[in-house]
């Protein structure tokens, strides 16, 4: 049975509820919204993408007809609590520059953010043995989505990279996983992503097995052609697209990084 049929797409200002700093660079924030929304939200896929619209005047209320009030980014459904009437994003706090991560820096109760979402309750991986996780801090919250609905039977290994010791946080799971943690204090200059599931014992193909890839454009280009190529996983083995290009911002980056995901 399709659930989404029962959706409704979301299109709604919602507002600040509360603020956790989880680590030095890792925020999340609670929304408040209409009840009805909440509770079409939590029936929605929790680690699939929605856009958030960040007001570009934090003193001028955003218009949702009118763009020039707010820019667009992509963000990851990451819980909803309808006895709370809440919902939760995580941001990931890199400086003021971008646009998300300073609103998120600054955001206080009471502040405004838009929040779009279409129907959504695919899973985010198929069913596996083996679960190879791989992905930068921006892709934490939807490899913590992953690892929540993991079955005890599962087997696997999650890498995350984030700027350091200070950032690393659990991340619940049933399943036998094992964790890896890499320091980077400036993503922009490069990766060791892929050095590090270079060095790695993959399965065969003889086992059921799924990677799911998230990071920076480059990074995910060479895990990406690593593991078809010289691994030999196959299409339905393997999820992989870039969240952001290093130096360039994600509205200008668009297109590369779709044409980069479409060569899987």
């Amino acid at each position: 049975m399709n659930n989404t049929i029962n959706q409704k797409p979301v299109r709604e200002i919602m507002t600040v509820a509360h603020k956790q700093m989880i680590t030095p660079h890792y925020i999340r924030i609670y929304l408040t919204g209409q009840a009805d929304t909440i509770a079409n939200i939590a029936t929605m896929t929790v680690g699939a993408n929605n856009k958030v619209l960040i007001p570009i005047d934090k003193a001028q209320p955003i218009d949702l007809n009118d763009n020039t009030t707010f820019v667009v980014r992509t963000y990851t459904h990451r819980g909803a609590d309808v006895a709370k009437q809440q919902i939760w994003i995580d941001f990931v706090a890199h400086g003021d520059e971008a646009p998300a991560s300073g609103w998120a820096t600054h955001a206080e109760v009471g502040d405004e953010i838009g929040i779009l979402m279409k129907p959504k309750t695919k899973a985010l991986c198929p069913d596996a043995d083996y679960f190879l996780l791989i992905g930068d801090a921006t892709a934490i919250p939807v490899l913590g989505s992953i690892l929540e609905s993991l079955p005890a039977s599962a087997t696997g290994q999650c890498i995350i990279e984030v700027h350091g010791t200070e950032d690393e946080q659990e991340l619940p799971t049933a399943a036998n996983i094992t964790m890896t943690w890499l320091h980077n204090p400036d993503p922009t200059q490069g990766s060791q992503l892929i050095d590090t599931v270079k060095s790695l014992d993959l399965p065969t193909a003889e086992q059921s097995r799924f990677a799911y890839i998230a990071s920076e454009f480059s990074s995910v280009k060479a895990l990406r052609h690593y593991l078809k190529v010289e691994q030999q996983w196959s299409k339905d083995e393997l999820y992989a697209f870039s969240y952001w290009k290093a130096g360039v911002a994600e509205d200008q980056s668009v297109s590369d990084r779709q044409a980069e995901k479409n060569n899987e």
